[in-house]
């Protein structure tokens, strides 16, 4: 599934909102240096989610506040 997500670093709190239209705005604590909120992004998404952290990737907006994000399924379906 690809998740637009709007990140907030520097934050106070560590916090997952998911908006109206589906998108998500995450708080970090982590400052946006050498990778750091990244990284913090990727766990807490995993965390949200019940994947591994290497199910989750960033697909674009490595530099920026607005990402999208895939999360690999973490469950197979047998039919």
């Amino acid at each position: 599934m690809k998740k637009s997500v709007k990140v907030k670093p520097n934050s106070k709190r560590q916090e997952i909102i998911e908006q109206s239209d589906g998108s998500l705005l995450v708080y970090l604590k982590s400052p946006p240096v050498a990778g750091k909120a990244n990284q913090e992004l990727i766990k807490i998404l995993a965390k949200q989610y019940g994947v591994t952290r290497s199910q989750v990737t960033i697909k674009s907006g490595l530099s920026t506040k607005n990402k999208l994000v895939e999360i690999a399924s973490s469950s197979l379906c047998f039919s």
